[in-house]
């Protein structure tokens, strides 16, 4: 692969904490979809997740820990 072709290098890193369970629905997402990695199959669902429509707006006072990936 030439380096025209090549898509950028990755250079920035992102921290997030998920509980056993949140984790547990994104690597039976991950394996039931064949990708790779664990990274990514978070950025697939994440690319979908922006393109995605006709969700209601996120709550703009709520704090970090109320977002969740599985509802409790």
């Amino acid at each position: 692969m030439s380096d025209t072709t090549r898509p950028p290098k990755r250079t920035e890193k992102l921290q997030l904490m998920l509980s056993r369970e949140e984790l547990q629905v994104i690597d039976d997402w991950r394996f039931e979809n064949r990708l790779p990695s664990r990274a990514a199959a978070i950025r697939e669902l994440l690319r979908r997740g922006l393109a995605a429509k006709g969700f209601d707006e996120p709550p703009t006072d709520a704090p970090s820990g109320d977002f969740r990936v599985v509802e409790e």
